[in-house]
């Protein structure tokens, strides 16, 4: 249950991760996106859908430097979709992708800090 939470946590934080900055519209989409994705229930398949597409929305005004990270979250939030809320399957995504998702969620957690001055949900900021 506790990799259900990190799990949660991550999408969450992907969520207000999207919050980074280089310029454009890029910290206004993060911040809209955060405030789209606020108390995001990950085995709510059509909430973690309508967070996804504000993921990749806020990705093409993302900074390069952020671009792949930004894949890397959306691949993530794809396939806890497709989990369709199953906890196993949640649970699952969590051990097989967590060592993936969290380097790209420091880099976008840093980057939202640094230049957009906003602190990500679950960042422990």
């Amino acid at each position: 249950m506790r990799k259900l939470a990190a799990l949660a946590a991550v999408v969450t934080m992907s969520v207000g991760a999207l919050t980074a900055c280089s310029g454009g519209d890029y910290c206004g989409d993060l911040k809209g996106y955060v405030d789209s994705a606020k108390d995001l229930d990950i085995k709510d398949s059509d909430a973690v859908g309508k967070m996804l597409d504000q993921a990749k929305k806020v990705s093409k005004s993302a900074p390069k430097d952020l671009q792949d990270d930004w894949k890397t979250v959306i691949d993530y939030a794809e396939k806890a979709q497709d989990a369709k809320g199953d906890t196993n399957k949640l649970m699952e995504l969590a051990k097989s992708d967590g060592s993936k998702i969290q380097p790209a969620m420091d880099a976008i957690t840093k980057q939202a800090k640094d230049t957009c001055k906003i602190d990500l949900p679950g960042s422990g900021s």
